[in-house]
């Protein structure tokens, strides 16, 4: 699995494989980040008057220093300014800064250059290495270049910006776009730090991928790629029940809407046969805006109390949208965890499940549960930042034996085994009511299809962004609805 996040120390541990065991040397292995930085960046350099490169000391200064000499043999307008640092430069960045001597040192902030808004910076101060905030000139260079309007694209990492934490008030560059050798960073998925990274593209430079999925990590960010042996080809001579028969539980007074978003995802995952249980007042409506779903109504007529059907024949539940927070919808939940199902729960069950802390007691192992951030700290507990809620997110999917798919800018899931996925579809338009009860009617209809809990929750929470991301294509960011998502669901690789 080449999906692997990996902590500084690793990083080292993989450049030095390749220096050590596949005989490239560190300054060619610095030439090769170098040229594939450049190719990544050409967009964003094309028609701009001049390029101001900031190197550090570090090999992330000697991989500027290379940068600023291939984009001058490309005849392009670059200045090149040195931040000498305390201590001594590395070999590379010495031996790079004698093959483009043409620099500027800059010694004091009088010595920093005037940036205009159609220029580019390129950030090659500090690399993956940083494991302190930083401070005097370097901090206030960094501020410099926040400050102007320029286009900032950063060498493997915003300068400020350490791989693993954060620290409290740290100043970083303020990156457009982040070319980050080999693997992303952790710190690229956690909401504190992830605005300072930019765009981001992950640019391969010759390390060993095997290696590196060798060292031990708990993890891992989400792809297209990743995905390849994931997906089950439907056969050609397959029929409804092939797919499964999934049920969900959805809709009460006034919350009908849910109902039906969830269960026309569902069906739009590739789903066989649905049933959808729904108080009675709801019938007339699920019945005209989805007619492929079957309906089995509540005695009650506002919301759910009781399932009287033979769950066991469902392959797959999912409860929870628009459903209601009340002692019937207790009930209910109490039924789905004694039946042994495989379950999917969201929104209003998950307020249910916090409620009443004896019902986690009887979670069934493998649940999906998807809550957004408030529904999250309903159920484990209020955080100080994104760092320490990942760390309550990993230990409650490992002490409840569940999976946490937590929904946010950025959507994690948490396995039981303590593994976590950074999601990497996506989009602010997707911040829009109704979302979330699209990702359980897809994940539930995935469940249902015959996919393992895990890989049914990392399918749903990626193509739900995928299609999201095609839906703001056609329509823009500001204007797309759930419907929206939903028309664009595709499980497919291609």
């Amino acid at each position: 699995m080449n999906n692997k996040i990996l902590n500084t120390s690793q990083i080292k541990q993989a450049d030095q494989h390749a220096v050590d065991k596949l005989g490239i040397s560190s300054i060619d292995l610095m030439e090769k980040a170098a040229t594939q930085f450049v190719n990544a960046i050409i967009p964003f350099i094309h028609g701009k008057p001049k390029i101001h490169i900031f190197c550090g000391t570090g090999n992330n200064g000697g991989d500027g220093f290379a940068v600023a000499r291939l984009l001058k043999d490309k005849n392009l307008a670059v200045s090149v300014y040195y931040l000498a640092g305390d201590g001594e430069p590395s070999a590379d960045c010495v031996l790079n800064q004698k093959r483009f001597a043409d620099f500027k040192i800059l010694e004091q902030e009088s010595d920093f250059p005037v940036l205009q808004p159609d220029d580019v910076v390129i950030d090659a101060l500090l690399g993956a290495g940083l494991n302190r905030p930083v401070e005097g000139i370097l901090k206030s260079l960094i501020l410099h270049i926040n400050q102007a309007q320029a286009t900032v694209l950063s060498i493997d990492m915003p300068s400020g910006l350490a791989c693993d934490e954060w620290f409290e008030n740290a100043t970083c560059i303020q990156a457009d776009f982040t070319g980050t050798f080999e693997r992303p960073k952790r710190t690229f998925f956690l909401k504190e730090t992830a605005d300072f990274v930019g765009n981001w593209e992950v640019i391969p430079i010759g390390l060993n991928s095997d290696f590196m999925d060798s060292l031990e990590s708990k993890d891992f960010y989400l792809t297209e790629d990743f995905f390849k042996n994931y997906v089950v080809p439907r056969s050609r001579f397959s029929h409804k029940g092939t797919y499964g028969h999934a049920m969900l539980i959805a809709g009460s007074k006034g919350k009908m809407g849910a109902a039906v978003l969830s269960s026309k995802a569902a069906m739009r995952s590739g789903l066989g046969l649905l049933t959808v249980h729904i108080p009675s007042l709801g019938m007339d409506i699920l019945q005209t805006a989805v007619p492929e779903a079957m309906c089995e109504p509540d005695y009650q007529t506002d919301f759910s109390t009781k399932i009287e059907s033979d769950l066991s024949i469902f392959s797959a539940i999912g409860a929870g949208p628009g459903m209601g927070n009340n002692e019937g919808t207790k009930t209910v939940l109490e039924q789905l965890f004694d039946s042994k199902a495989k379950l999917v729960l969201d929104a209003d069950a998950l307020n249910v499940l916090a409620n009443h802390a004896e019902l986690l007691k009887k979670l069934p192992i493998n649940t999906i549960l998807t809550p957004h951030p408030k529904e999250f700290e309903r159920l484990c507990g209020k955080s100080i930042n994104t760092f320490e809620r990942l760390t309550l997110q990993r230990k409650f999917a490992q002490e409840n034996r569940c999976i946490l798919v937590l929904k946010d800018a950025i959507t994690s899931i948490a396995m039981p085994n303590g593994d976590v996925f950074f999601n990497t579809t996506g989009n602010p338009g997707m911040a829009t009511a109704g979302s979330g009860d699209v990702l359980t009617g897809i994940t539930t209809g995935l469940l249902a299809q015959g996919y393992e809990p895990e890989s049914a929750a990392l399918l749903a929470v990626f193509f739900h962004g995928k299609a999201g991301d095609q839906a703001a294509l056609v329509l823009g960011e500001n204007q797309i609805i759930a419907s929206d998502i939903i028309q664009h669901v595709r499980i497919e690789i291609k």
